[in-house]
C-alpha cells in the first residue's frame, strides 16, 4: 500500500507505509518470536494476516481549521490541523462520511477548537462502522454551546447520511491531550450499534470499545472460541471483556461464562447481546478485574484475559499463580507487557501462539498465546 499523505510527510502515523505487506507481517512474527523465545514448548501457529488496507472500522479525527474551511485529521508540530479525508487505512463507509461533516460544519457555522489559542468549540470526531455499514457517529465540545445548533440541524445530516444510526455529543471541557470526556448527550434514539461478528451479535455504546479491525476482530474471536472449546472447561472469567466478545463467543449450555469490564456502557452491551441470543449461564459484571479475582471464593477452570497496553501486571499474576486455574488464553496488543506477564506466571507453560495483524502499516500487532497449568 502507497499513500500521498506519506510520501509527501503531511502524515506518518502508519510507520510502515510502503514497506512489502509480507514483510510487515514476518516482522511481526519474528519480534514476538524473540520476545518469546524462552517459552520453548510453544507451538507457533501460522500468523493472521489482514487486508493492506481500508481495514479501519473508527476514526478518530481532530477537528481544526475554521468553520468555512474546517480539517478532518490531525495536528501538526504547531498543532495546525493536517486534512486527512482520504486516509487509506479508513474504510471507505468512514471515508464517505468524512466531506458530509464538513459541510455540516460549515453550513451550520461549528467553530472548531483552536489548540494553540484554547478557543472554539468542536475538538474530535469520532466515527465507528459496522460490518453492515452501519455508522456511529460521535462530536467532542468544549462545552454544551453548540448543542443546541447541532440538536436542530441533525435532521440534515441524517438525510445526508442514512447509513447513520447513532449519533452523540461527547462533552470535554479540559485543555489537555485526551480525546474525549465522561459526559456523552445522546442524539438519537438508537443508542447502540450493533457490530455483528461471526454469529454473535455485538452491541457497542459510544463510550465503549471495540477492535478497530472487524475481519481480524471475529479471527480473534473464532481462535478463542477453538481453544476453549477444545478444552471444555465448566466454568471461564473473560476478564477485560469489554462488550462481550470473548465471552459471548465461548457461550455453551454445558459452562458458566462471568465477563468483568470496567465500563458500565460495555457491560450494559454484553447483557443485551446475551439477552438477545438467549444464552444461559452468562454474567456480567462492572468492576476491576484483579479486583474481582482477588474477591472470589473460587476460580474458574479457564480465565481469558485481554487487557490494555500494560498487561494485566504482577497483581492479578500472582492470583493466578496462587489459584486452582487450569488453563489462560491471553489477548495481548503489546508483546512486550506480554512477555513480562508470562515471566511471572511460572506455574503456567505455554503451549500456543498466533500474531494476528490487527494493525497493518504499523509495528502494533495482536497475539494470542493459550497457557496450561504446568503439571
Amino acid at each position: 500500500m502507497h499513500c500521498s499523505y506519506f510520501d509527501a510527510a503531511r502524515c506518518r502515523s502508519c510507520t510502515l507505509m510502503g514497506t512489502p505487506y509480507g514483510e510487515q507481517l514476518a516482522g511481526k512474527q519474528a519480534h514476538c518470536q524473540t520476545l518469546l523465545a524462552d517459552h520453548t514448548a510453544l507451538e507457533w501457529l501460522e500468523p493472521v494476516a489482514s487486508q493492506e488496507s481500508a481495514f479501519r472500522n473508527k476514526a478518530k479525527m481532530v477537528i481544526s481549521g475554521t468553520a468555512r474551511n474546517p480539517t478532518i485529521g490531525i495536528l501538526d508540530a504547531e498543532a495546525h490541523g493536517i486534512d486527512l479525508r482520504k486516509c487509506g487505512v479508513c474504510s471507505p463507509g468512514l471515508r464517505a462520511v468524512f466531506p458530509v461533516v464538513a459541510a455540516f460544519i460549515r453550513t451550520h457555522r461549528l467553530t472548531p477548537y483552536d489548540v494553540p489559542n484554547r478557543s472554539g468549540e468542536l475538538k474530535h470526531l469520532i466515527v465507528t462502522e459496522s460490518p453492515d455499514g452501519e455508522i456511529m457517529l460521535r462530536l467532542v465540545l468544549r462545552s454544551e454551546q453548540l448543542v443546541p445548533r447541532i440538536r436542530k440541524h441533525l435532521p440534515d445530516l441524517l438525510e445526508a447520511l442514512p447509513q447513520v444510526k447513532v449519533v452523540s455529543i461527547n462533552l470535554h471541557p479540559e485543555h489537555k491531550a485526551v480525546l474525549e470526556g465522561d459526559r456523552e448527550i445522546l442524539l438519537t434514539e438508537q443508542s447502540t450499534l450493533n457490530m455483528r461478528v461471526n454469529d454473535i451479535n455485538l452491541h457497542l455504546r459510544p463510550q465503549s470499545f471495540f477492535q478497530t479491525n472487524s475481519h481480524m476482530a471475529a479471527a480473534l474471536y473464532r481462535q478463542g472460541r477453538e481453544w476453549v472449546n477444545e478444552l471444555a472447561p465448566a466454568s471461564v472469567w473473560d476478564l477485560y471483556c469489554g462488550v462481550g466478545g470473548f465471552a459471548l463467543h465461548v457461550a455453551n449450555p454445558s459452562r458458566t461464562v462471568t465477563g468483568i469490564e470496567t465500563s458500565s456502557e460495555a457491560i450494559v452491551s454484553a447483557r443485551l447481546s446475551s439477552d438477545e441470543a438467549g444464552l444461559q449461564g452468562m454474567e456480567f459484571e462492572a468492576g476491576d478485574a484483579t479486583a474481582f479475582a482477588l474477591a472470589a471464593r473460587q476460580a474458574p477452570d479457564l480465565v481469558i484475559v485481554n487487557p490494555p497496553r500494560r498487561g494485566i501486571g504482577k497483581e492479578l499474576c500472582g492470583w493466578l499463580e496462587s489459584s486452582d486455574v487450569q488453563h489462560v488464553v491471553y489477548s495481548s496488543c503489546n508483546a512486550q507487557s506480554l512477555a513480562r506477564d508470562l515471566a511471572a506466571l511460572p506455574s503456567f507453560t505455554a503451549r500456543r501462539v498466533r500474531v494476528l495483524d490487527m494493525f497493518p502499516q504499523t509495528t502494533h500487532y495482536e497475539v494470542m498465546v493459550l497457557l496450561e497449568r504446568a503439571g
